[in-house]
Formats: C-alpha cells, structure tokens, sequence
C-alpha cells in the first residue's frame, strides 16, 4: 500500500491577500452603504449593503478557514484543520440566504407602502460599488479551484451588476417618479443573488457530505486506474474533498502476479495527481489471490 500527497498550491499566499484586499474593501464600502442608505431612504441600498455585509463575513470566515487549513496536523488531527474550508463555504451560504430573506420580507413592504427615495444619493453610491466589487472580483478571478475563492468571486462579480442595476434604477426613478422601482430592485438584487448562492450551498454541502467533488469525473479517474499497465481491476474506489482545494482518493488495484508493484503505484499515483489534481492517493495493491478467499465483491463505491 502506498500514501502519496503534495502540499497546497503555491498561490494560497496570493488568496490569503485577495482575501484580505476583498474584506477590507468591503468593510469600508458597507459603511458608506448604510449611512446613504439611511439617508437617501433607499431600501435597495440597504439591501445590497446587507449583502455585502454578509459577504465580508463570508469573506473572513472563507481567510481564517484558509490560514487554518495551512497549519500542521497533530497527532489527534492527522489533516490538520483542512475541512474548515469547506464548513466557512456552507456557513457563508446559509447565512447569504438569511440575509436575502430579510432583504425580501422588507421589500415586500416596501412596495405596499412606498416611500420617497433620494435617487441622486443613491446613484453615486451605487457607482462606487460597482468599482469596489468589480475589482474584488477581479482579485479572486482565476482561482477556481478553491471553492471559497470561487465563491467570493461570483458573489463580487454579482454585487457589481447588482450596484450597476441599482444606478438603472436609481435614474429611472429620477425622471419616472415611481417609488416601487427601488423595493422592485432590492427584490432583482436577491433573486439574482440567491441563484448563484444555491450553487455555493450545493456544492458546499456535498463536499461536507463527502461526495465527488464536481470538479472530478468518477468513471474518468477509475478508468485511468483501470488503464495503467498490469492493472487488471479497480475497487473500493473512493474520492472525496479533503477542502475546498485539496481532494483525496483510496483504492483497491488488482494487479497481475509478477509485476512490480512500485512501479503500479508510482504511475497511479502520478497520473492521479496530474491528471485529476488528486494529490493525496492511497492506493493498495492485491494480486488477486488470496488464499481461497475472496479479496473484494467487484463493487466501485462512491459518493455522489
């Protein structure tokens, strides 16, 4: 049996700043957002301003879940605190989708009772919050692989159409006149929002669940295996997210008598790791006898 793995990617310092970049950024702009808000008697600022205060919180769990899963194991946690990432992911989508149900019930309010908006405040702030998410956006574009960075990147990019779509609203409601076009926002800004967090949450809580990750084809990699010389048979497959970054594998591989197994495990779990990005493999080597006894049922587990 053999244990490979290799150690996170060398862009996590980069990430750890993006992180800190994105909050900061946004912390300031939360705070800007509410006093207009407040002011301007505008919901739709309040709305996006709720968001994006549950994005910084998303945002700091997603850094300090990342700085966690960089510190060493022990010899109680063997994987160190990895799997942090991927409960900050679930957590930030469930309180994302708190934060829209309040924005919503609110709305819904406002539009039975309107209320007078100060439309010119309001399109200035939203203006800035189309240059503050956009370049969040851009901070956390081209790291997809981590899921929190995935994460705050669609959740930046939309903030920033929702701010471009508060400014359309905003003007329309300077020469139009009708109170409801800002609570008929702040209800857009959550539904386009909610459908990119459904995502998150899905795809957060099948990796808590230890399903595939979405980003690994289970037959492609099981192939693979069943493709490298003098491997006869693949079972007990199982993959799953160590993090939101990081998967693991273990396998059982038939091996035809007389063979070396060095030379099996080192292609696998080479293949493994640059072909699939599975960097921890722990793969066991059988040949297929077993003393009368069967060594394995034929079956291929997996979560999904």
């Amino acid at each position: 049996m053999a244990h490979s793995h290799v150690h996170l990617p060398e862009g996590e310092d980069g990430l750890g700043r993006a992180f800190a970049w994105g909050a900061g950024l946004n912390i300031g702009f939360v705070l800007i957002e509410i006093g207009a808000g407040l002011f301007a008697g505008s919901l739709a600022l309040l709305a996006d301003a709720g968001h994006n205060a549950s994005d910084v919180l998303g945002l700091l769990l997603a850094w300090g879940a990342a700085a966690l899963a960089r510190s060493a194991t022990s010899e109680r946690r063997t994987y160190g605190f990895r799997r942090t990432t991927i409960l900050a992911a679930l957590l930030n989508a469930v309180l994302l989708l708190i934060a829209l149900g309040g924005v919503a019930w609110e709305a819904v309010h406002r539009l039975m009772h309107p209320q007078p908006v100060a439309s010119g405040t309001v399109v200035w702030v939203a203006l800035a919050g189309v240059a503050v998410n956009g370049f969040s956006a851009w901070l956390f574009h081209g790291r997809h692989h981590d899921l929190n960075a995935r994460g705050a990147y669609l959740h930046m990019l939309a903030d920033a159409g929702v701010s471009a779509g508060v400014v359309v609203s905003a003007l329309a409601l300077r020469f139009t006149g009708w109170l409801w076009l800002d609570p008929a926002t702040s209800l857009l800004v959550g539904l386009i929002v909610a459908v990119g967090t459904w995502g998150l949450l899905r795809d957060a809580l099948d990796l808590a669940l230890d399903a595939v990750p979405r980003n690994i084809d289970l037959a492609a990699v099981r192939a693979f295996l069943l493709g490298v010389p003098a491997v006869d048979g693949v079972h007990d497959l199982h993959v799953w997210g160590m993090s939101t970054s990081e998967a693991a594998l273990t396998a059982h591989l038939v091996v035809r008598a007389g063979e070396s197994p060095d030379a099996v495990l080192a292609k696998a779990s080479g293949g493994l790791r640059e072909r699939f990005g599975i960097g921890h493999a722990t793969l066991q080597v059988e040949t297929g006898d077993c003393g009368g006894v069967p060594c394995h049922d034929g079956a291929v587990h997996a979560a999904h």
